[in-house]
């Protein structure tokens, strides 16, 4: 990671995750905001990581969350919060989230999950993993859903699983990034998700793999 954003309304929670991402990233530029409009203005610029805060005084996280999803879909999106109930998880894993941190976790526990992330493992504390496989335990997809997941559907979700953009999917499969996203619809649809931090978590929970020479 070259390029971090931290959107964090208090001053000394916002040193504390600086603090966290110069430890788990070396040589890394770290830039802050700590108001959603604030945050705003900063849409566009290329950032690699962007970790953000749920209550904000002007609004929510999640609005920016959206935001960066479309504006830069190529920037990693953790929500970094104190917020770890089912309607919060679930909604920003839906709103596009590709990781989501506790604060209350210790500091070296949230320094390992962000450095993972470079290993596309996505940056959950235990307690919000837990929480999403107890999820789709009991609302997740029937088995004959997964089956009907096309040889090469299954071939995407793995390397998505591994944390592959479009982009590089596309170039480990030797296909058209339309044709991956037209893929990565269908995965989602059959599987009734919608974020790549689910998408990893099926991806696991199948046993999936790359394919030799994928």
């Amino acid at each position: 990671m070259r390029r971090v954003l931290i959107l964090e309304d208090i001053a000394e929670t916002r040193d504390w995750l600086c603090a966290l991402v110069a430890a788990a990233f070396d040589g890394v530029e770290i830039e802050t905001a700590g108001m959603l409009r604030q945050a705003r203005g900063l849409l566009g610029r290329p950032y690699d990581l962007a970790l953000i805060d749920l209550g904000l005084p002007d609004g929510s996280g999640l609005d920016f969350l959206r935001q960066m999803r479309v504006q830069s879909p190529g920037t990693i999106c953790v929500v970094t919060t104190v917020m770890g109930d089912d309607a919060t998880v679930v909604g920003a894993l839906s709103a596009g989230a590709e990781g989501y941190l506790l604060k209350e976790n210790p500091a070296e526990v949230l320094s390992r999950q962000l450095r993972q992330i470079g290993d596309g493992v996505p940056a959950l504390s235990p307690a919000i993993a837990r929480r999403i496989m107890e999820h789709f335990r009991y609302t997740g997809p029937s088995a004959g859903e997964e089956q009907q997941l096309t040889e090469r559907e299954r071939e995407v979700l793995a390397l998505i699983g591994r944390g592959l953009r479009n982009a590089e999917v596309a170039r480990e499969l030797g296909i058209a990034e339309t044709t991956v996203a037209g893929y990565i619809k269908a995965v989602y649809r059959k599987l009734g998700i919608s974020s790549r931090a689910e998408a990893a978590w099926h991806a696991a929970r199948l046993g999936l793999r790359p394919s030799e020479g994928a």
